[in-house]
């Protein structure tokens, strides 16, 4: 991840990153009530003050138990309350029972934090141990997915609340109804042998590695993501009840979720609404973003609707390198996604990154070569490898300085409440 010699700016530059994602976490909970911090209102979420503990959690287990001596853990029942799956690391309760943590308070979880933070601080200050900054580093981006799923959480939570309270009002970013989308082009890339992985500058996950060489066939990406209008055409043609539209497991679990939209799309009295971390919006102020929370299986429904596929990762990555990552993401502060028409890079390639996170084709396997890290840290992404598919480029959920061209993401096929979205490929 970082040469064998770390400088004394990198360490600065972590120090400083750390502080800031930490930071971050706290401001994200601060609309929300001590009672709105203890739903879990669907089996894949957890409670924001879950998340508070857990971030915590990583960074005293993994760095400040292995490398700070005489460490005193703040709580001996920490270590396995507050573990997500690190099976070798410690037991742990079951997922669906976080709810149900009542004790330890609010408050002490907060002094857990700031207990946590400064021996963080203190290890930075009088330590420059290459392995170190490399485990804070992991931390920090750890902590900066816990916060994308803290944001994901609270709206299923808003949305399974029968106020369907908005979790920000205050806003005067731009609404997506501002913004119209260009009709959808297909930009044509030559394919051949092209580099795949990261290139080993900068923080990477074991999963984006080792850079290894593809072969690509010529293919076409559309040059933005789908939009909500045009998925409600896919309904209102009978996308939901065309069997042969959709994969064997995606049919069943169509019928057996009584899927008929995307998730937080509500009918009343034939008009559509969308429910947002900003309230409730209709489909015509949302019609020109991007359609979003659609699982893998409605992603290649619409797309065999539409006469297209869905693209493999390395289409996706090998269109996507070398482009900026500036995008609509958590730190733009809009929590929706926006038309193209907002991506004002002057690039052809729009929405790449940002606004949604987009399925891909593929199955999520390791890289050739690919080798997890060892001891407990290995568990964190290589365990997953088995019925689970690629997604790339971020969310406006997605804290900016998380992403990358390189960066996995994953998911099960069915999964909905993240922020994911479609963008269509074609041979």
């Amino acid at each position: 991840m970082m040469s064998a010699t770390a400088s004394p700016q990198l360490q600065i530059d972590i120090a400083a990153r750390f502080s800031a994602a930490r930071r971050q976490t706290l401001t994200l909970c601060d609309p929300l009530t001590p009672e709105d911090m203890m739903v879990q209102s669907s089996p894949e979420s957890s409670p924001a003050k879950w998340h508070l503990a857990h971030t915590a959690w990583f960074f005293e287990s993994f760095i400040l138990r292995e490398f700070q001596p005489g460490y005193r853990l703040f709580n001996p029942d920490f270590p396995w309350l507050f573990n997500s799956y690190y099976r070798s690391f410690a037991d742990f309760p079951e997922k669906r029972l976080r709810s149900s943590f009542s004790r330890p308070s609010l408050n002490e979880i907060l002094i857990y934090r700031t207990y946590v933070d400064e021996g963080i601080t203190r290890l930075l200050e009088q330590n420059s141990d290459p392995e170190i900054l490399k485990r804070v580093e992991l931390g920090v981006n750890h902590e900066e997915q816990h916060v994308e799923l803290l944001i994901t959480d609270i709206l299923n939570a808003f949305f399974t609340n029968p106020l369907r309270p908005a979790y920000r009002e205050d806003a005067a970013h731009s609404i997506a109804s501002e913004g119209n989308s260009s009709p959808l082009k297909f930009l044509q890339f030559e394919g051949g042998l092209v580099d795949i992985g990261n290139t080993g500058e900068g923080f990477a996950y074991d999963n984006e590695l080792p850079r290894h060489k593809a072969w690509l066939e010529p293919y076409s990406l559309g040059d933005r993501l789908v939009t909500n209008a045009e998925f409600a055409d896919f309904i209102a043609d009978g996308g939901y009840r065309q069997p042969d539209l959709w994969l064997s497991a995606g049919w069943d679990a169509l019928e057996q979720n009584e899927w008929k939209a995307p998730l937080y799309w509500t009918n009343e009295d034939g008009e559509w609404k969308l429910f947002t971390l900003r309230g409730e919006k209709t489909l015509a102020q949302m019609q020109s973003a991007p359609v979003t929370h659609v699982s893998y299986f409605e992603a290649d429904a619409y797309a065999r609707w539409a006469g297209r596929r869905l693209p493999t990762e390395v289409e996706w990555e090998a269109a996507a390198e070398g482009l900026s990552t500036r995008g609509n993401f958590l730190d733009s502060g809009t929590l929706v996604p926006q038309p193209s028409a907002m991506d004002d890079r002057g690039d052809d390639r729009k929405q790449f990154f940002g606004d949604c996170w987009e399925w891909t084709a593929s199955a999520y396997l390791g890289y050739p070569g690919f080798k997890p890290l060892p001891g407990s840290l290995g568990e964190y992404n290589g365990k997953f490898m088995s019925g689970q598919m690629v997604l790339r480029g971020g969310s406006c959920a997605t804290p900016q300085a998380h992403i990358r061209s390189s960066y996995r993401n994953f998911f099960s096929p069915e999964t909905r409440w993240q922020f994911s979205g479609i963008r269509l490929a074609s041979w």
